[in-house]
């Protein structure tokens, strides 16, 4: 008979026991210690918190035991709890739907004032605040995201938010970027899934790029954004390393204002590249007789310019320049759009490096 102290009931232990979901044990499969990052680290019994369990870790590489962070200070529920709730609502639910879902996934009771002050407290992080009750009136919580599944040597879940895309370019600002929307669609509708499933001599993926571009006179500038904010509530609830990814992507795309698709698939062919080098002058020391190809992390929309993100862990030690390069030059050649109307970006929790494409592959002329 498992050990069940300090939990409420015989019927409450039950549920734990065949539905881990409903009383979570956080922090169950965690890889690296928290504070040292060292893989070398053992599960040190449990700590019984009123709606979850928090699986204790101890490090012997910095001798410090420690649990996963949840929510805030005072919090009863987990951050997990929280944020899936945020984004139940944010998808167009409403309070009361968002509570039933909660309750029908973790068996948690939340009262309606409860997620109403949650909506409060996280508002500057979930700006997409702004836009929801005019996305509900023209979408469904079920027509609001278009998810397809590509299975590219791995599976990736290509993510259209529609609401928001449909809202960014009916704008004035970004009315001539339509062409992204219509690209967005042609990949959920008609993929070359082959080009991505070959490998060897006949394809190469975007990232495993080593082309030395010159960046002269090219200015990488380094900041803290919304983005290393959002990355660092997400990753407070997520212990495998694998699923980092994909967690920061989603709660992006349903909370905030600006993204409008995640793991967007690109192509750049040998003939593309020929054509930039000879037709715009561009300089692309990419020498290839194969096409490429990738997934962009995060494709945002803002301030008149198309933002081409990639989620890098210790992004102050990352310079992922030859694989945004690619992505921007692909999307601009498939879209027709300038390559000046993009920038490309890579961070973590605590670091946003940004550049604009044009300047590594156009150099302005001295007069």
């Amino acid at each position: 008979m498992p050990h069940t102290r300090n939990i409420p009931s015989t019927r409450q232990a039950s549920k734990t026991l065949h539905n881990p979901d409903r009383r979570p044990l956080a922090g169950a499969n965690l890889e690296r210690c928290l504070y040292c990052a060292s893989a070398d680290i053992i599960r040190a019994g449990k700590r019984y918190k009123q709606h979850e369990i928090l699986q204790r870790w101890y490090c012997h590489s910095c001798a410090v035991s420690f649990s996963p962070r949840t929510a805030g200070k005072g919090s009863t529920y987990p951050l997990k709890v929280i944020l899936e709730t945020l984004c139940r609502f944010y998808q167009g639910h409403t309070i009361a739907g968002s509570a039933n879902y909660i309750r029908q996934r973790f068996g948690l009771s939340i009262h309606p004032r409860t997620i109403s002050r949650w909506l409060t407290e996280y508002r500057d992080l979930t700006t997409f605040a702004r836009l929801r009750d005019r996305a509900r009136q023209t979408h469904t919580p079920r027509q609001l995201i278009r998810t397809t599944r590509l299975h590219h040597k791995q599976v990736y879940t290509y993510r259209i938010h529609q609401g928001k895309l449909d809202y960014i370019t009916e704008g004035r600002e970004h009315q001539s970027f339509q062409p992204i929307a219509d690209y967005l669609s042609e990949m959920a509708e008609n993929c070359p899934h082959q080009l991505f499933q070959d490998s060897g001599d006949t394809g190469k993926r975007a990232s495993q790029g080593k082309a030395a571009f010159n960046l002269d006179a090219v200015e990488i500038k380094a900041k803290r954004n919304q983005a290393c904010r959002i990355a660092e509530l997400v990753l407070q609830t997520v212990t495998i390393n694998k699923r980092r990814h994909d967690e920061i992507q989603r709660f992006m795309l349903i909370t905030d204002s600006v993204t409008v698709a995640v793991e967007v698939p690109i192509i750049l062919t040998p003939e593309d590249i020929t054509h930039m080098q000879r037709q715009l002058g561009f300089q692309i020391p990419i020498e290839t007789d194969t096409t490429l190809t990738g997934h962009i992390d995060v494709l945002q929309i803002r301030n008149g310019k198309v933002h081409i993100l990639d989620y890098k862990p210790g992004a102050a030690k990352e310079k992922p320049i030859t694989q945004l390069m690619v992505y921007a030059l692909a999307l601009s050649r498939r879209t027709g759009l300038r390559l000046y109307d993009f920038v490309c970006a890579w961070f973590d929790e605590h670091h946003y490096f940004e550049f604009y494409p044009l300047h590594v592959v156009h150099k302005r002329r001295r007069k």
